[in-house]
């Protein structure tokens, strides 16, 4: 990837052929090596840290005009702090190939003239003159040290360069899934949603179940294109297909979870169970809860009678300890009624990904991705007024 980096990039290449130590981290640029004088006056070492915003992977843009700076504030001679660098205290994660660079501040300085960098070249040098400027002065000290780290950073979860969750700094808040293996019980219209959104995020394994095969009126509740090769193979098939040039650890089945099924849902922490049949929700819960694994279990009730659509989307999270008890209160259906032949099955995509969107906030919630300011056990959505109803607690049921 260095290399690739390099050749693709001009202005990179000119930091390397300056002499600067660079070395590439998903999503940031580090240049280590930067000298700086401290309080005292004394001689520190220290390391830039900038994003890049990548096009294709290999070429790389600006995302702004700011750095990271690991290391404390730089002073000049007369013992000053350095003016004109705003920002302030911050961190972010980088990977433990780089765990020598430790952030500690962000920097803002913007070119007067144009308001932004020409490119990472000239950002580079700006920063250095300002930040080194002095110590370089006093010690005769150079920050071109040609230590370039070719060190290849890879991915155990994506197979594309995840600049997305370094352009918005949060890589730190993805710890919470850095052991999971989540398992999603059903592909259908909902399941297929909750795909989509599980594979985006940095769960390191995750495992789906759908003996079913994907027809037309799947297609029209499905995130992403269609291929009309896909009308008729497998769900799990399809879905695995669409999905395997993204990212690693992804198992997809094309088999139902009964009560039978402890050893397919060996490793797994967390589960999503997105069935639309009673009594297979049934076997499901009672496996789940018997296998201590925690889950969230979605579903809604749509009906159109003499007019528009009306009805609820729900998200039950089923924590090991009330699991059993919650699911006697009957809040999800755990039998096939006389009825069932004559429900509506309304679906809709929108409707769908809205309920795929409360059961992994909630779930995102959990892992401290999401800030909870109530630990709901139940949520519905009222689609004729757009409300949310929380139950936090079975007595409140």
């Amino acid at each position: 990837m260095f290399q690739k980096l390099v050749s693709r990039n001009q202005d990179l290449a000119r930091l390397v052929e300056r002499g600067y130590a660079v070395a590439f981290d998903q999503g940031h640029l580090i240049v280590r090596d930067i000298p700086y004088l401290d309080s005292a006056g004394n001689l520190q070492s220290g390391a830039i840290v900038s994003k890049l915003v990548s096009v294709d992977g290999e070429v790389m843009q600006q995302q702004d005009h700011q750095i990271y700076f690991a290391g404390s504030h730089p002073y000049d001679l007369q013992g000053r702090q350095i003016l004109n660098l705003g920002g302030g205290a911050t961190s972010i994660a980088l990977a433990a190939e780089h765990s020598d660079v430790v952030v500690q501040r962000s920097f803002s300085n913007k070119p007067k003239a144009t308001g932004k960098f020409a490119d990472h070249f000239e950002k580079i040098e700006s920063y250095v003159a300002i930040i080194s400027g002095p110590a370089i002065e006093k010690h005769m000290v150079t920050p071109y040290t040609y230590r370039a780290d070719k060190t290849e950073v890879k991915d155990a979860i994506f197979k594309l360069q995840d600049t997305l969750t370094s352009r918005a700094g949060i890589a730190e808040l993805n710890a919470g899934f850095a052991d999971e293996k989540i398992a999603i019980i059903g592909l259908g219209g909902t399941g297929a949603f909750l795909l989509d959104y599980a594979v985006k995020a940095r769960i390191p394994n995750i495992v789906g179940f759908d003996g079913d095969d994907f027809h037309v009126h799947n297609a029209y509740r499905s995130p992403g294109k269609l291929d009309e090769a896909e009308l008729g193979c497998k769900k799990a098939d399809v879905y695995q297909a669409r999905y395997e040039p993204f990212r690693h650890g992804l198992s997809l089945r094309a088999n139902y979870i009964t009560s039978e099924s402890a050893e397919e849902l060996e490793g797994v922490t967390f589960a999503f169970v997105c069935v639309d049949k009673g009594s297979a929700r049934n076997e499901i819960f009672d496996l789940l809860i018997e296998l201590g694994i925690p889950f969230i279990d979605v579903g809604m009730g749509l009906k159109r009678k003499d007019g528009p659509i009306s009805g609820m989307m729900r998200a039950t999270y089923f924590e090991p300890g009330i699991a059993r008890e919650l699911k006697a209160k009957g809040l999800a259906e755990t039998a096939d009624g006389a009825d069932n032949l004559y429900r509506d099955n309304i679906q809709i995509s929108e409707l769908n990904a809205l309920n795929a969107c409360l059961a992994m906030i909630r779930y995102k919630q959990l892992r401290e991705f999401y800030r909870s300011a109530e630990a709901n056990i139940n949520s519905l959505f009222e689609i004729a007024d757009l409300s949310v109803i929380n139950v936090r607690t079975i007595d409140e049921l």
